[in-house]
């Protein structure tokens, strides 16, 4: 019964290897083609991209009535609220909270842009 299996698992080896080995016989050496500098198409530098939009990258953050962390809160901006940014001042971000309507600054700590990996 073992002896049955071992050449059945053979036979089966043999035909699953057998359209490969046709395969590279097929194709002499010197009809592979290899690519050279002129066929490889260059990649997409994503240096030129534009920036990745700011993200919050923490539970929540206190909005700010002035780019103070000493000034009145004004509300919470929460990782699920939608959002824009019109202005930078030194490490403290103007934003819109589109969620609730609330205007004011972030601290550029917990919102900012992630970095994009470019792989030249």
């Amino acid at each position: 019964m073992r002896s049955t299996r071992i050449a059945i698992s053979a036979a089966m080896l043999g035909t699953l290897a057998l359209p490969a080995l046709l395969a590279l016989s097929a194709t002499p050496a010197s009809a592979a083609t290899v690519p050279t500098a002129a066929t490889v198409t260059p990649a997409v530098s994503c240096h030129n991209l534009p920036p990745l939009p700011y993200a919050v990258h923490t539970k929540a953050v206190t909005i700010r009535s002035k780019a103070s962390s000493k000034s009145t809160a004004l509300g919470v901006l929460y990782k699920s609220h939608k959002f824009s940014v019109s202005k930078k001042s030194g490490n403290w971000l103007y934003i819109t909270d589109k969620t609730t309507g609330v205007k004011g600054w972030v601290s550029g700590t917990y919102v900012y842009r992630d970095v994009r990996m470019c792989l030249d």
